[in-house]
């Protein structure tokens, strides 16, 4: 007997065709319909016992779908061989381009400084002091992110700040995977494959990379492998995948929230709500308590950069401040965009609202664009949004709905392949990116004037190349300890005082000291104190 998955009353009284996309008999017998966490991680060679969104199936049963006449016979054979290389061949790209980034001493900002420095220190089993935030600062009065622990273990057997570029890397081709292996489930191995591709080189995915290391790169994947089981009805492992998201940032805790409601939603279970209940305990917990406990000013020092008494004063600007800057509203177009619209019609794309409104209504207009590291938790949000949406669409009464469920996910492709060319990742087939960028030989020649163990105060440039073997701190903070070395880069330090004269500025920055010029190279100037 051939059943139709998803098929309602509204679909027969059109006459439609819906193509099933649902498990088949012939899978193999024997596999347990209760999976946990871990079933997206491996290939999905064992039956789907539990029935898709909307079937009238009794779970447990095995339901023979009717084969989509569009797919390849054979692609129930290795249905997840396409993702599986897409994900390994992204994630080479991603390395490719962390590699020669880091060759040619293209640093975008401090982040990977101060992530090195907490792995550094994690991996000697110390707490988090990070030198560059501050003296004696603990990173975990900055943001709350003690699953980066995990870290530790990682750096302390590839001692390197490469290490964590490849980190992020490896999770974000993990959730293209995931990502892709249920692609193909939905639309069939061709769109499928070419879906992952589409997700693996999305602005929020190619951002990231070129950012460097953030914390969210384990949110992305952990996102990914939630939220493909909330659309696979597999309730159990949706929050259980969702539920570490409060330990890798704390403004994931609303991120959180939602996922609870959509799970509720979707489960009609009101324990699904617990959910919700943890994301908003933590997200108090760690903004209220845990980070001002463990911050040397005693605050959570971004929650002043909502003005919150003024939105509550004037409750318009809640929405005002969503669209006042034209930045936001392409981030939002983008957004939208890349599900190919119909993710619209997916409860999914909801989870990413927490994400836009807090980077909407900061005064840090750097969160309002696309671009950097703060889109990539979205995109494993807007693929799946987009292939629910998908499912939703082809059992809608509407007959133009219907057929536009077909064209949803080429259209996602097509735009997503258009945003392509403006994004850091495109440098990977222009040959003049792997000529080297003429700092090479000059930053050589400085860090190889500097001993391991010193005391470095310097800006951004060669920041990341020093953590490794010495103790770096920030020279655009107040009152760090007197160093051995001082480094500034007069092209890509990224700190905006001019400085002339660079041994009397280190004279007057630390009174009663003496200092000599080492050497200068290029825009690189090293200054060792002598007394």
């Amino acid at each position: 007997m051939t059943v139709q998955q998803g098929r309602t009353a509204a679909d027969d009284e059109a006459g439609a065709t819906v193509p099933a996309t649902g498990p088949t008999s012939e899978s193999e017998p024997g596999a347990d319909p209760e999976q946990g966490p871990e079933a997206d991680l491996a290939p999905d060679l064992e039956p789907d016992l539990e029935p898709d969104l909307g079937s009238t199936a009794e779970p447990g049963v095995a339901i023979e779908a009717e084969p989509d006449p569009v797919l390849h016979p054979a692609e129930g054979r290795w249905p997840w061989l396409g993702p599986l290389v897409v994900s390994v061949v992204a994630a080479v790209a991603y390395t490719v381009f962390s590699l020669v980034q880091w060759s040619r001493y293209e640093v975008p900002s401090w982040d990977l400084g101060i992530f090195t420095q907490l792995a550094r220190r994690y991996a000697s089993l110390e707490s988090p002091i990070v030198h560059i935030k501050g003296d004696g600062f603990n990173l975990l009065g900055d943001h709350f992110h003690p699953l980066l622990v995990v870290l530790g273990p990682v750096y302390k057997v590839f001692p390197s700040a490469v290490t964590l570029l490849v980190v992020q890397n490896l999770l974000f081709a993990l959730s293209a995977y995931v990502v892709g292996r249920h692609a193909v489930r939905v639309v069939g191995w061709l769109e499928g494959t070419a879906l992952t591709l589409a997700y693996a080189a999305s602005f929020g995915i190619a951002g990231a990379v070129a950012a460097q290391f953030h914390e969210i790169a384990f949110a992305v994947p952990l996102l990914a492998l939630s939220l493909v089981a909330l659309v696979r009805e597999r309730w159990w492992a949706c929050a259980l995948w969702a539920a570490p998201l409060v330990f890798v940032k704390e403004d994931l805790g609303l991120t959180v929230i939602l996922i609870g409601v959509v799970l509720w939603w979707r489960s009609r279970d009101l324990r699904a709500l617990w959910l919700s209940v943890w994301g908003a305990g933590w997200t108090v917990l760690s903004t209220a308590v845990l980070i001002p406990l463990l911050n040397s000013g005693d605050q959570w020092d971004y929650g002043s950069r909502i003005d919150v008494v003024g939105i509550l004063t004037h409750p318009w600007t809640a929405f005002t401040l969503l669209f006042d800057d034209g930045r936001k509203i392409s981030t939002v177009l983008m957004l939208v965009a890349i599900t190919g619209f119909v993710g619209l019609r997916s409860p999914v794309l909801l989870v990413a609202v927490p994400t836009l409104v807090w980077r909407f209504w900061a005064d840090n207009d750097a969160y309002y664009g696309h671009l950097w590291h703060y889109s990539a938790v979205l995109m494993p949000i807007a693929f799946v949004a987009l292939l629910d949406g998908v499912v939703l669409s082809r059992r809608s009464p509407r007959a133009w709905l219907r057929r536009y469920a077909v064209a949803a996910v080429p259209v996602a492709v097509v735009i997503a392949a258009l945003f392509t060319p403006q994004l850091a990742l495109a440098r990977l087939v222009e040959p003049e990116y792997y000529a080297g960028s003429g700092r090479e030989t000059a930053a050589q020649a400085i860090l190889a004037q500097i001993p391991d163990d010193a005391v470095v105060e310097t800006d951004i440039g060669l920041m990341s190349y020093l953590v490794d073997r010495d103790d770096v701190f920030y020279v655009g903070n107040a009152g760090n300890p007197t160093p051995d070395y001082l480094l500034i880069d007069d092209w890509g330090g990224g700190w905006n005082t001019a400085i002339g004269d660079l041994v009397q500025f280190a004279q007057d920055r630390f009174p009663g000291t003496t200092w000599e010029l080492v050497d200068t190279q290029g825009s690189f100037r090293l200054v060792h104190r002598v007394d």
